[in-house]
Parts: C-alpha cells; structure tokens; sequence
C-alpha cells in the first residue's frame, strides 16, 4: 500500500513537472512567444515614434542643380 501512495505521489508530481508534462510546457512557451513578439513590436513603434521625423527643414539648394536651373 505505501509503494502504492509513492508511486501515485510520484506520478502527481511528474504530471505537475514542466519538462515531463508536454502540453502544459507548450502552452507555456506558446505564449511567452506571443508576449515576446507582442513586446518587441510595441518596443520597435515607440522607439519609431520617439525618432520620428520631426519637419521639414530649410534646405538651400543651388539654382544649377534646379529643374530648370538658372544659370549665371
């Protein structure tokens, strides 16, 4: 009776294990892979934001190199 107990005591914590118990261990990389990706593209857009591009700037441009440029 007590190998019994051990046994079925065993089974229960080989069933609760992470790397012996596959469908509770993929569900869990499942969405640590959702959270990461999730993450990284949140991460990607805030850091596109806070480098956006702030104008327009004022640029000089020779008027030789205009479209129709104007030649002295």
């Amino acid at each position: 009776m007590d190998q019994h107990l051990e046994h079925e005591q065993e089974q229960d914590y080989r069933n609760k294990d992470f790397k012996n118990n596959w469908v509770n261990s993929s569900v869990f990389l499942f969405y640590l892979q959702v959270f990461c990706l999730v993450a990284f593209v949140l991460g990607g857009c805030y850091s596109l934001y806070k480098h956006s591009y702030k104008g327009k700037p004022e640029v000089n441009v020779p008027s030789s190199t205009l479209y129709t440029p104007d030649y002295k």
